[in-house]
């Protein structure tokens, strides 16, 4: 992959470059603040860019800005926020900008170093990459449709797991029960939540989006 990194503090940025840098990926640039972001993006063409919410200048939502702005201006590079607090409002943001390629870890997450590196991979391969915590915060504010009412509690379940972005083999591994049992059950919520037959892939993304998007 190529990477953008935009993350204020030195250290960690220095870690991540390493650590991405160590396994085969390669950083284009890392940057301290949001308009070299937005520039790294448009000279680079990154696969993804790893970005923190709160960056220079404002060191409030500039980060997210001017992820949106690189959502906008090169939809081919996917987006994963990295924050050390849950801003569910701003998962949010990301998420009404678009249906693939996006993801929001906790900054904890880069301890488990593979758990990172494999969620970064879905995020530039166009799928969804959501921290577990993200996922039932926004699920639990989440506006719920007349669609998603009809989904089973075994339904919700598979349709939360593909949030963290994981493959039918994880989400049975997770619930204990066959890949087969897992398949229908996908079937079923695609069926229930209308979404026309496409790439599987996009199917999951949207379906992840549905189930947890709400007013911003």
């Amino acid at each position: 992959m190529r990477v953008v990194i935009a993350e204020d503090a030195a250290v960690l940025r220095e870690l991540l470059a390493q650590m991405l840098t160590m396994r085969g990926h390669e950083v284009a640039a890392s940057v301290g603040d949001a308009d070299a972001l937005r520039a790294a993006a448009a000279e680079h063409r990154p696969d993804v860019a790893v970005v923190d919410i709160r960056m220079p200048p404002t060191h409030t939502d500039d980060g997210l800005r001017a992820a949106i702005d690189i959502r906008r201006d090169h939809p081919g590079t996917g987006v994963l926020l990295f924050s050390q607090y849950i801003e569910t409002k701003y998962a949010t943001r990301l998420l009404a900008e678009g249906s693939a390629g996006v993801g929001y870890l906790l900054k904890e997450r880069v301890a488990n170093v593979a758990e990172f590196t494999d969620a970064l991979s879905r995020v530039a391969a166009g799928g969804t990459a959501l921290d577990p915590e993200v996922v039932t915060q926004l699920a639990g504010a989440g506006r719920r449709t007349e669609d998603l009412a009809t989904l089973t509690g075994r339904e919700r379940d598979v349709l939360r797991l593909m949030a963290e972005g994981r493959s039918n083999a994880s989400i049975a591994q997770c619930l204990h029960v066959s890949a087969g049992t897992v398949e229908k059950h996908v079937a079923a919520v695609f069926t229930k939540l209308q979404l026309p037959a496409s790439e599987d892939q996009n199917r999951r993304v949207l379906a992840v989006i549905r189930f947890l998007h709400r007013p911003v």
